[in-house]
């Protein structure tokens, strides 16, 4: 299941909302590393952490298998607990995600080789530029399961929309509800549009059509 293409980040906001769930934005910290990015797909989650004991010739083993289990229409959210040690994601790990059909990634960490991951046109949101390498520094703690980022609970397989706007996670137990409301929310904006840019007046729109 998924949207319409014209659905936004704000009508899905707003969609879950109107089902009670009122916090499942992520920090607005977390931008799209090239305007115009827009990602949506199922969420698979991976945990990092402070390194500890970490074999210096198989830093990567981890990751490697977390890349190279990514399929189609699959985001990687990669959880770092807001860390400012290092960066997580880059031109590499993006070339293999694109190769594995996934759609997209989202961190609450840094990235780094950032015109290189720009130039493969590769959807990455992620909360700054660092070259600093994890190797040694943080490892994978976890992958596939619950995740936070900011205050919203994250699990695999949850729907997740990201645009300028922000990123926004859809949890699978409320995810047909919200589809079905941002869906129609979406054919009722391109209708308000239309008749605000065609003279009539906010209030009569509002009253009319109840969006805004």
């Amino acid at each position: 299941m998924s949207f319409v293409e014209q659905v936004t980040a704000a009508m899905v906001s707003d969609s879950l909302d109107a089902t009670g769930r009122r916090s499942q934005v992520l920090p607005a910290s977390i931008r799209p590393l090239v305007p115009g990015s827009r990602i949506v797909g199922r969420v698979r989650t991976v945990q990092f952490a402070l390194a500890g004991d970490v074999d210096p010739a198989r830093p990567y083993d981890d990751a490697i298998d977390f890349i190279d289990s990514l399929g189609p229409g699959d985001v990687a959210v990669v959880a770092t607990g807001a860390s400012t040690v290092t960066a997580f994601w880059g031109e590499l790990f993006s070339a293999a995600a694109i190769g594995r059909g996934a759609v997209g990634v989202v961190t609450d960490g840094y990235l780094r080789d950032s015109e290189k991951v720009a130039a493969l046109r590769f959807p990455v949101f992620g909360a700054g530029h660092r070259p600093i390498d994890f190797r040694g520094r943080m490892r994978i703690v976890a992958v596939g399961g619950r995740v936070v980022i900011g205050d919203v609970a994250i699990s695999d397989g949850d729907l997740l929309v990201a645009d300028l706007d922000g990123v926004v996670i859809v949890p699978q137990e409320v995810e047909e509800r919200v589809v079905e409301l941002a869906d129609a929310r979406a054919r009722a904006e391109s209708t308000v549009l239309a008749e605000l840019l065609a003279g009539d007046g906010l209030r009569t729109v509002w009253e009319r059509h109840g969006v805004l």
